[in-house]
Formats: C-alpha cells, structure tokens, sequence
C-alpha cells in the first residue's frame, strides 16, 4: 500500500513538473561525453509505459544540423551519438541549449525537449601571435605603460576567465585591468628606466592561465626593443569610443573618426592611426582606419545572428624616433535588421499519393525556423496553391501538410506544391519551401471507344489480311491500368452461322481489323460483331463497341442460263455442242460463259410478235450487276425473229414465210450492267413447220419433234398417201388444225409461260408488266441480326416485258428506271426487297445481343 502511494505521488510530482515546464523536457550533458552516455530517461519522462517507446517509434526529428544525441528504441533512454563540442555548437553563447523535436506514432504526437550542453575545460588560451614586438622610447618614465594584446579562450564562464602573468624582469612588471565586459587586459608597466645602451632589447614570455580545473595556459613572446629620443606619445581624446550600426550598414560606412594628439613638435608629433586588438578575431576584417586622418569605415558586412558586439583597439602612433604611441578603445554594437527570411524544411515525406487516399492523409512533416529575433523572428506560414493540401500545425515551428481533397490522377498527376512562410518584420520576409507530390494511379477507369458503334464498308474479294478498319480505345489510367488489349468477342454468333472470328481479326494491341479471308457478297452482307477492349489494372475492365461490316458486291459472277422449266427433258434440251458463232459473239460481249443450243419451232405465216421461246438467265450479283439485258447478236440485220431487251421472250419480228428457210439458228448474248460487264451466250434453233405440226410438235412433246428430219414429217406423208387414206388424212388434218386453233387461241389469252422447258431447282417467280421477281431458295442470302430467323432477300431476275403490238416489228428500247421500281408482292416469309442503286435495299439492324440462327 505504500508503494502504490510513492508511485501516485511520483506520477503527480512529474505531471506538475510537466505543468510547470510548459510541456517541455530539459537535459543537461557536458560537452566531450562519450558516446553512449545516457543523457536522460526520456520516454519515461515523456509518460511512455516500458516498451511503448519502440511500439510507437520514439525517435528524433532532425532540423538542419546535426544533433549528436539518439533515441534508445529499446529502452527509449535519450544517448550520445557522436562528439558534444559546446564551441563548435554554440560558440560564445551561454546557455548552450539544443532545441529537439521527439514523435512519437499511433498517434502521431511532437515534444519539444532542450538540451543543454555545459561547458568543460577543453580549450587552452590562444595568443593572435607567438611573438610581440614592442618599440619603448628610452626616455619613458617608470610608471609608463603599454597595452598588450590579450588571449582568446573560446571556453565559456570560468573556464574563459584568463588570468597572466610574466617572465621575472627588473625593468616590466604585468598589471591587469578589468574590462566592461569582466574580461582582464593584461598592460605591460615600466618599473625602471630603460637604459639602451645596456640593454637594447628585453625578451619576456607573457603567460595566460584561465579559470578551469586543471588550468590551461598559453605564451606569447614580447621582443622589447628600447628606442631613443621622442619622450612624448600621442593621447586620445577619448578613452572609449562606443558605436552603433545596424546589420544592415552597407560596406564603406563611415563608423566614427578618433583623434590622438601628440605636444611633441615637427616629426615627433605627426601621428599615424592602427588597429591593433580584434575581438572576437573575426573583426580583423570588419573595419579599417585611415592612418591619417583616423577615420574609420566599414570593410565588411555585419551579421547580428554571427557577432553583436565588436571590441577594437585603436592605436595611434607618432614619427619620432623612437616613435611613442597611444591608445583607445572602439565598441562597435550592431543592431538587429529584418535580414533573415524564414527557413522551411521537410523533416518526413511520403510520396507517391495514392488517388484514393482519405482526406487528411499527412503528405509530410515540416519545421519552419527564423534566426532574427523579437518580432522579426514570428514566421506564419500557409500552402500554395490552397487545395487539395493544407497546414496543421502540431507545434511550435512544426508543421503538417494534410490531404483537404479528394485526388484525381487522370485529371491532375503531379502537384507543385508551395509551402510559404513570412516573418513579422518590417518589411516582412518570406521563405518557402517546393514540394513535389506525385499522384500514384489506381484502375477507376475503363476502357472507352471513340464511338459505340463502327461501319465498315469492304469489297468482297478482298485479299486475305488486307486491312478493313482502325479501332481506339482510350483508357486514361497509366502502365498497366491504361494498356488496351482487343479482341474479337464471340458472344453474338448462333445459329449454325460461322462465328465473326473465322472471317475478321482484331490486333490486340494496335486494334487493327484485318479480313481472315476473301469476302464473298453473295454469302454474306452483312456482318455485326463486337469488339472487347480490356485494360491490364487489377481488377482488369473492360468496354465494347458494335462494329457493322457491310460487304459491297462486285461484278464476279456472269449472267447463268437456267434450264427450260416445266416441260420435259426431252422436250427441249441443250445440245451437247456449242457453235463457233456462239464462242464469237462471247468474245465479242466480254466475260462471260457459252450456252449449248436450244429447240424451238414455229409455224409458217405466224404473225408478227408471236412468242416462240423464252430465254432465262439468272446472276449470281446484285443491284446492276444482275439486271441482265438480251441481245440478238446472229443473225444481224432485218431477220424474222427479235429478242426482248429486257424480258428474254423470242417472237417474231414480222410473218414467217417459206422463204425463210426450214431452220433458223438465232445466237443471244445475256448481259448485266456491271462494270466490266459479264455475259454468257444462248443458241437457239427455230424450226419452221405447219401450223398444224408446230401445234402437234409442241403438244406432243417427242424427241422426234426436235430432229431435222422431223421437221419434214408432212412432205413424207403427202407423197406416200393414198386416195384411200385421202379422206382419212384431210379429216386428220381438220381436226388437228382445229385442236391448233384451239390452243393457239389459249396460248394467247391464257397467262404466258415459258415455252421452253427443262430440269431445274424449284423457283418462285411474280410476274408484272414490268419484268419478273423472282427468288431462288439456290441463291438465297442470310443476315446475322439480333433477334428471329435467318432473313432471306430476294433476287431480281430478267424483267418481262410485253410483246409488241402486230405490224411492223418494233425496235427494242430500254424502260426508265421508274418503271422498274413497282411494288412486288411477295410470300409472308420473305422480306420485301428493293435492290440497289436501281433497286436499292437498306439494312436495319438492332444493337448486337446475339447472332441468329
């Protein structure tokens, strides 16, 4: 129970010392201690519990010079580092006091602790010189005395108090008087008259001892040489001469003007100014003295800070022989000036910031100090610019730089911050202090296309890695976070399509689009994607953008002759050689591709416009490069036959006669309107029968239809009929001329069908006046859209023109393209159709979700 009494009242003995001392610690150490010494118990002093001084990182911060002292971590015991030398750190000034500043962590705290370094006997007194030489008059009177220039000791106190004494002499004696300033001047006094010829020089040793235990002394030779004749030296008119000047006085000021009379007369009173004593010896270049007229300026710029008083000894010296001297004092105080800007430094810094620091994070840690004093020496301080960092002050002259906003790397990376500081002088003074502060990067933002979505236009055919487009994306953030890779994404393929990757790459770093393939229009218009970019921060992100690849046709595919539809195959059928007018006239067109021949016949005295055949063709292309166009290349000229320019349908141009031969062999050219056009070729041979014939050819359908000699078949029969058969044959060919009637007026009046025939791929086709419509499932495109079905187009074929009126054949002309451009009606499953440019057709197409099936 007792002891827990001390304790408590231990604890509030130190608290009121605490109190008393104005929440700082004091330490006292001598100078020269060794390293090691234990100056003081400072985390007990400082309230720490035993082992919190290193669990809170108890530790010194350094201002400017160096402090000699270190914090125990273990112990938090306050030791000698290096070398304590009280001059060196204080020089004249007693106290020797250290200001320290201690921070202590978690939480952050400074203490102000003063150490105080005692002087000790280390410095023994110095002489300005080994050796003095004196000049002495042999005519001075005992009594005389002469000033000698004292010993330095750069000790302080008792140890600086110095003490002289001189070699024994019969002639000198050493007197001692007391300065202003408690020091001792040491005066060298005549006892006895100097007799030259006996002795000219007297050689003494003057001995300075100080005040310390053990003393220290120092010598200075005296050279006494003994002069003759002049008996009178110069005198002062003042003993002391006391001079202020502020710091601030510019070199080459006047300081004062001493004057010295001498009563001698001529050469023995003209007199000469010296300086002679300098203290402290730094002086020695702070003023000098006209040896003539005794003024006295300014050789050097004065500090208050450095030195506040100066002592000189002004001697002045007459031209006899030998020359006698006198002397006075010169105290020259200098005035403290406003001269010393404040003084920032950064005693801890912790850069880089990262941007998603807290507000009120401490950047760094900052010690302001000012050497004038008073007034001048009162320093406030701020930051520059205000924000985002501001100005704490933790404690006398310390200062932090916290964190008063939220930081944005992309938008600001590097601060140039100012800390300023300005005195209370007049006029005031400013110091201050750069800080670089870098901002560090964290991934907070994604990568972001220029647009979100991209239209690609290519030409099918295109080489293999030719290069379709350029993608960018911009990530704002540096290295890692703002390196962009890109990448194709497959999430928006189905439905048995191929996916985007196997026609179109993306470089993953310059996000080059390059075509994996040959594009082919008539396998794919349209493709859509999207394009990832994702940056390397950690989490990564990510951004996409819709890219909309429109693949342009071009003319790659010659008009193809399609079989004769709806008859039989041996109705009608391609021969299994091709003519060599045909392979000319292919030539002759461009491009394109040579047909085998096919059948038809026609009856004598037909009239003018009858159809007798009709040539289908389809291409492959779109727009103009399918609109095809049919030619008659052979015969040219004015022949029986013409051939609709845009509807392929073979009639007569005028009325067959005999004359025309049994046979007409008709060459045809299918053109489109691309550029270069292409072209494929058709041979058609026309056999010329009777009306009643060409009516049972057609109806019957028989190969012996399509053989020369059936063309014949009613010659043979007249010559080999008999009278019996007569009536047999005239009732025969009654009636087939009936039924030839008949069907020719239902082949006028019933909607036209092709005449010719043939195997083939089922196709739709919707008639119009204009031309026909028609889709091909063979030739059916696809489109990858976002949601439903696959959408199939339609393609345009030959248009279907009507057949000129009877009378003289009608020269082919080329509908206007309004024409062309007539609603078609279409089944429900398709979609309507208008291809360009004539027939120009649009695609809509939704944002991305996934590809259809």
């Amino acid at each position: 129970m007792g002891e827990r009494c001390c304790a408590a009242v231990r604890v509030l003995v130190l608290q009121a010392a605490w109190a008393l001392a104005g929440g700082q610690v004091r330490y006292s150490v001598p100078e020269e201690a060794k390293a090691g010494t234990v100056v003081g118990r400072l985390a007990q002093d400082l309230g720490l519990e035993a082992g919190e001084a290193e669990a809170r990182r108890l530790r010194l911060v350094a201002q400017g010079r160096r402090a000699s002292v270190e914090v125990s971590g273990a112990s938090g015991a306050l030791l000698v580092s290096s070398r304590l030398d009280r001059e060196e750190l204080c020089g004249k000034s007693a106290p020797c006091a250290l200001r320290l500043e201690v921070l202590v962590e978690r939480p952050l705290r400074v203490f102000h602790v003063q150490l105080e370094v005692t002087d000790i006997n280390d410095n023994a007194p110095i002489f300005p010189a080994a050796r003095k030489n004196l000049s002495i008059a042999e005519s001075s009177v005992p009594g005389s005395r002469f000033p000698l220039e004292g010993a330095s000791d750069a000790d302080i106190g008792a140890n600086a108090q110095l003490s002289y004494t001189l070699s024994p002499s019969e002639v000198f004696s050493l007197d001692l008087q007391k300065s202003s300033e408690q020091n001792v001047e040491p005066e060298l006094v005549l006892t006895k008259s100097l007799d030259r010829e006996t002795i000219p020089v007297h050689r003494l040793v003057l001995t300075a001892s100080d005040g310390g235990r053990p003393s220290l002394t120092g010598t200075m030779e005296l050279v006494i040489s003994v002069l003759d004749a002049n008996d009178n030296a110069p005198q002062f008119n003042q003993t002391v001469y006391k001079v202020q000047l502020p710091e601030s006085a510019e070199v080459g000021t006047l300081v004062t003007r001493v004057n010295a009379t001498d009563p001698d007369e001529g050469i023995n009173s003209e007199v000469t100014y010296t300086v002679t004593n300098f203290l402290p010896p730094s002086g020695r270049d702070v003023i000098s003295v006209n040896p003539n007229t005794g003024e006295i300026h300014l050789t050097a710029a004065l500090d208050f800070e450095e030195v506040s008083i100066f002592n000189f000894r002004i001697e002045a010296r007459d031209k006899g022989t030998p020359p006698l001297s006198g002397h006075c004092k010169l105290v020259l105080e200098v005035l403290d000036v406003n001269d010393n800007a404040p003084e920032v430094w950064v005693t801890s810094l912790s850069v880089p910031v990262p941007e998603d620091a807290s507000v009120g994070t401490v950047v760094a840690l900052l010690s302001v100090s000012d050497r004038d004093s008073g007034a001048n020496g009162r320093v406030r301080c701020w930051v520059w610019p205000a924000s985002p960092f501001g100005l704490e002050a933790t404690f006398a002259g310390s200062y932090s730089l916290v964190l008063r906003e939220a930081l944005d790397r992309e938008r600001v990376s590097e601060y140039e911050v100012e800390v300023r500081a300005e005195d209370g002088g007049a006029p005031a003074l400013r110091g201050r202090r750069g800080l670089r502060v870098a901002v560090s990067d964290v991934n907070d933002n994604a990568p972001a296309f220029a647009q979100a979505v991209y239209t690609v236009l290519a030409r099918e055919n295109n080489a293999a890695g030719a290069e379709l487009a350029r993608l960018w994306a911009r990530d704002p953030d540096e290295a890692g976070n703002g390196r962009v890779s890109y990448s194709v994404w497959e999430g928006g393929v189905g439905g048995g399509w191929r996916p985007a990757s196997s026609y179109v790459s993306v470089d993953a770093e310059s996000g080059r689009l390059w075509a994996l393939q040959p594009l082919d229009y008539e396998e794919l218009q349209v493709l859509q994607f999207e394009v990832r970019a994702v940056d390397a921060g950690e989490p990564p992100l990510c951004g996409n953008a819709t890219v909309q690849l429109f693949v342009l046709d071009e003319n790659d595919n010659a008009p193809a002759l399609l079989p004769p539809a709806g008859s039989a195959p041996e109705a009608g059928g391609v021969a299994g050689e091709a003519g060599s007018a045909g392979s000319a006239a292919a030539a002759a067109a461009g491009s394109g591709s040579v047909s085998g021949t096919l059948w038809a016949w026609a009856a004598w005295g037909a009239p003018a416009g009858q159809v007798v055949a009709k040539i289908r063709a389809v291409d492959a292309d779109s727009g103009y490069n399918a609109w095809l166009r049919y030619e008659l290349w052979e015969p040219r000229g004015k022949g029986p036959f013409r051939v609709g320019l845009y509807s392929g349908e073979v009639s007569t141009a005028r009325a067959l006669e005999e004359a025309d031969g049994p046979r007409q062999r008709l060459l045809i050219v299918v053109r489109d309107h691309g550029e270069p056009a292409r072209s494929a070729t058709a041979t058609l041979s026309v056999s010329l029968v009777e009306a009643a014939e060409a009516a049972l050819g057609a109806a019957a359908g028989s190969s012996s239809s399509r053989s020369a000699a059936g063309a014949e078949l009613g010659a043979g029969a007249a010559s080999a009929a008999t009278n019996v058969w007569l009536v047999v044959a005239i009732c025969a060919v009654s009636s087939l001329f009936l039924l030839a009637v008949v069907l020719y007026g239902a082949s006028r009046w019933a909607p036209r069908a092709a005449v010719l025939s043939g195997p083939g791929p089922t196709t739709l086709v919707c008639a119009s006046e204009v031309g026909s419509w028609s889709y091909s499932q063979r030739h059916s495109r696809s489109l990858c859209v976002a949601d439903g079905a696959g959408k199939s187009d339609l393609m345009v074929f030959s248009p279907n023109f009507p057949p000129p009126p009877p009378g003289p054949a009608a020269k082919d002309t080329q509908p206007e393209p309004s024409a062309l451009l007539d609603t078609v009606s279409a089944p429900p499953l398709l979609s309507p159709f208008r291809p360009p440019p004539l027939f120009s057709s649009a695609y809509c197409l939704p944002p991305l979700r996934s590809c259809c099936s």
